[in-house]
């Protein structure tokens, strides 16, 4: 089979008449020789109005109903895209995550994919039918609904694709991936080719395009990724393990900032590398993804160590914090909100020295306080207070030439 997966997100399915066109596309695409599969997000703000339905129940809904109540969003989705395509003549089957089987993890509202049984989806494709699935959701061994969290649909897809040997295709609301949201840098370059470790690392630390777990899926299977406009045939973004020499020749490819995190910064733990092991530790257990760390022992040989987590983790952060606090009456801790997380990304860095210094001097130039730091081979992510955000996107796209020549 010639199987293309593509991916409607939200924005692209938000009204009837939205649905319609990209039904137009969906035909397109099989006139075209080819077997489609299609995963859609719910409609419009359909997830976020179940959120605030579910809020003015309870403060903190049970993760497992949460999950119950959001799986129903991709149902509408699947089912009227699927009636849309019937319409205009085209045999078309919808199947929920529970309906293929797509096995999870048990962890509501943060499930990982373990497999997908793709049995019911090769017999409709044989039977000449487009495939419409509902991305964002699976089912447990027991039978739980569950849902994979940010980036869901875009997981899905490509878990799809990787078991179905196909490609696949991601449609949205910009026409590719860019330098830097255009939103937030003007004239930010769009990119035509990134390399998946390029994506990955602009996907963790804030760019919005795309999510690291679904580029980190492809990257494992070797999925090319095509991400692009769903109503405008502008070419879009390639990402895939190639790049070309524009790629090699760029210092800095792109730029991603966040204000999704938060610094902790905790004081007076006692036995520095065992205190260390056990914290981290026991955030992890509880699906805490810690990012920025930093440590400094002090004269009596405790330790202050701050780290950034993103802010829908703070009452778990908190709750392991106040469990320590009960064993040892010593140990503070101190949230600061006000912060940006803001990186510079590209394969460039591995060749070319001096990435970080031109960064400190920019900022110590422009009296610019580096709160926190941290680097990897193509990578250099640092936190600043949150006003200096949009100066420092300005000093690094101007520098680092992610901004399109007028």
């Amino acid at each position: 089979m010639n199987i293309v997966v593509q991916k409607y997100g939200g924005s692209s399915i938000g009204s009837t008449e939205k649905i319609k066109k990209v039904a137009d596309k969906i035909i397109r695409t099989k006139k075209a020789g080819k077997d489609v599969v299609v995963i859609v997000s719910a409609m419009g703000k359909n997830t976020d109005e179940l959120v605030n339905l579910a809020k003015s129940i309870s403060g903190k809904p049970d993760p497992r109903e949460m999950d119950v109540l959001l799986t129903t969003g991709e149902q509408v989705s699947i089912s009227l895209l699927s009636m849309a395509l019937i319409e205009k003549g085209y045999k078309a089957i919808s199947f929920t995550g529970s309906q293929l089987n797509i096995q999870t993890t048990s962890s509501h509202q943060k499930a990982r994919i373990m497999d997908i049984d793709v049995t019911k989806v090769t017999e409709a494709l044989k039977e000449g039918k487009i495939v419409v699935v509902a991305g964002f959701q699976g089912v447990t061994e027991d039978n739980d609904f569950t849902t994979l969290g940010r980036g869901g649909s875009d997981t899905s897809a490509v878990a799809l694709a990787a078991k179905l040997e196909g490609t696949c295709e991601i449609y949205t609301d910009v026409d590719g991936i860019y330098a830097m949201d255009p939103r937030r840098l003007k004239n930010a370059k769009k990119i035509p080719r990134i390399s998946y470790d390029e994506m990955m690392e602009m996907a963790s630390n804030g760019a919005g395009v795309m999510h690291y777990r679904a580029v980190e899926l492809a990257h494992k299977y070797d999925i090319p990724l095509y991400v692009a406009s769903t109503f405008s045939d502008e070419p879009g973004t390639i990402i895939d393990n190639g790049g070309g020499k524009t790629m090699e020749e760029a210092v800095v490819t792109g730029m991603a900032s966040s204000l999704e995190d938060i610094q902790i910064t905790v004081l007076n733990l006692p036995s520095p590398t065992k205190s260390l092991y056990r914290l981290f530790g026991q955030l992890g257990e509880k699906g805490i993804n810690v990012d920025m760390i930093s440590q400094m022992l002090t004269e009596d040989n405790l330790m202050h160590v701050s780290f950034t987590a993103p802010k829908d983790d703070l009452w778990l952060v908190e709750k392991v914090l106040r469990e320590w606090q009960q064993q040892d009456p010593t140990i503070q801790w101190e949230i600061n909100e006000d912060i940006a997380k803001i990186s510079a990304v590209g394969l460039g860095m591995r060749s070319h020295a001096g990435v970080a210094a031109k960064v400190f001097e920019l900022m110590s130039d422009n009296n610019i306080e580096v709160k926190m730091v941290t680097t990897s081979e193509i990578r250099i992510t640092w936190v600043v207070v949150r006003e200096k955000e949009q100066q420092v996107i300005d000093l690094i796209g101007h520098h680092f030439g992610l901004e399109m020549s007028l």
